[in-house]
């Protein structure tokens, strides 16, 4: 399966890379486009759960980083609930 890694821009400017074992991502974000966080969120959620679902139809596990990374977005995204208006910026994709 093809990975990929996407970089993203958190509310307070912070740079994070971040992993997806497939290309679906590319089908729930832009690069250059940003989200509002809760969106942002969900999106990565649902690309990244698509993407160990896939891994787990090839070789019988779901892809643990995937889950990881989904941990890493959903912690991330904590620390600005409480900021009106937060966005998360979609820099590049690395394949």
């Amino acid at each position: 399966m093809p990975e990929m890694r996407f970089t993203i821009r958190w509310p307070d400017g912070g740079i994070e890379e971040c992993y997806s074992p497939s290309l679906v991502i590319k089908d729930h974000l832009e690069p250059g486009r940003s989200y509002p966080l809760a969106e942002f969120r969900d999106r990565s959620r649902t690309a990244l759960s698509i993407a160990s679902d896939r891994v787990r139809a090839r070789y019988g596990f779901p892809c643990s980083r995937a889950l990881a990374q989904i941990g890493r977005i959903d912690a991330g995204s904590r620390r600005f609930e409480d900021t009106p208006d937060a966005e998360v910026g979609i820099l590049s994709f690395q394949e």
